[in-house]
């Protein structure tokens, strides 16, 4: 890792050149998606693992229970936004040292609410003590729900560009737990945070998305940067609407007050909304699927041709937005 950094490597770079050639290509799509196939299931069943740390990902005095099921949800969003539903969990956990038996005890009821809800089984893992940050591991198996993954690859020129739910909630909601906002009415706040405690990872849509998309990935990084990574694995560029990607009441009232907030919310990370691309002739089973499991979805961009496939945010008039911070990165 510190080799990789040294030479000056983002995150995706360093995965790249150090731990894909490590990957056997068919099996884990060369490390450039979200899932990897589990041997031996004849691309039936899928495999993900997302770690969250203390400090990187949650707030060392998040409530324990929280802790858990965001750790669940997140892995959940993975799975979903491949078109399949997940199957199984196994839960890798490094508690401080500073946690007693009742925080571990809370951990463990969150971790029971979100796996009965989501009607997922733990089947195994590992749990140890750190003198360093509370760090835990999902690993989630899928099983894909329709006739094929959903990939990032797969978007082509004339594809319109979709997001489920509302952009820049947690993002928000992480700044008002810092105190970067000033003074916000609880009414406001609540949401927010809500959203950055617990993510609402779109499964029901999920397992119905391989009848309307054509590429897809969850937005963790930041809208901006995720699209990049569709964009780049699809080999196309996308032109996003600015004024059509969705905020909620919440959010929209902060922009009010705060024009300058709009652009970032663009690139603030922990939405896991399911970003995707469909064609035109899908458009009446988006709506009967986004109709089937409540989920609002909104048409923010189109998929175009671009050797450099770049992500390109319009403004009202058509013309390139500048977006400062397109997302999230570990290097």
């Amino acid at each position: 890792m510190a080799s990789g950094a040294g030479r000056g490597d983002d995150e995706f770079a360093l995965i790249a050149r150090l731990f894909a050639p490590l990957s056997e290509g068919d099996l884990g799509l060369n490390l450039k998606d979200d899932v990897g196939f589990v041997p031996g299931t004849d691309k039936t069943s899928c495999v993900t693992s997302d770690m969250i740390v203390a400090g990187v990902h949650f707030l060392p005095d998040d409530p324990a229970d929280l802790i858990a099921r965001k750790l669940v949800r997140v892995n959940i969003s993975d799975i979903a936004a491949k078109g399949a539903r997940a199957t199984g969990v196994l839960l890798s956990a490094a508690f401080s040292a500073s946690r007693g038996p009742d925080w571990i005890e809370t951990f463990a009821h969150g971790l029971a609410n979100d796996l009965t809800y989501y009607g997922v089984p733990l089947i195994g893992g590992d749990t140890v003590r750190t003198p360093g940050p509370d760090s835990f591991s999902l690993t989630a198996f899928g099983q894909v729900t329709g006739r094929h993954l959903v990939k990032r690859q797969g978007a082509v020129p004339g594809d319109g560009l979709y997001v489920t739910g509302t952009i820049g909630d947690a993002g928000l909601g992480l700044k008002l737990l810092r105190d970067e906002l000033g003074t916000v009415p609880l009414g406001r706040r609540q949401p927010l945070v809500g959203r950055y405690h617990l993510p609402e990872p779109r499964h029901l849509f999920g397992a119905g998305l391989a009848t309307v998309a054509s590429a897809s990935l969850d937005v963790s990084d930041g809208l901006i940067a995720d699209a990049g990574h569709l964009a780049e694995a699809s080999a196309v560029g996308l032109d996003i609407s600015f004024d059509r990607v969705p905020l909620s009441t919440s959010a929209a009232r902060l922009v009010k007050g705060d024009p300058s907030l709009h652009q970032l919310l663009l690139g603030m990370g922990d939405d896991f909304e399911i970003l995707f691309t469909a064609p035109a002739n899908s458009a009446s089973r988006l709506i009967e699927l986004s109709g089937d499991t409540d989920t609002p979805v909104t048409r923010i961009g189109e998929v175009v041709e671009d050797a450099c496939h770049t992500v390109r945010v319009l403004d009202s008039a058509g013309a390139p937005l500048e977006v400062s911070q397109p997302g999230y990165t570990h290097f």
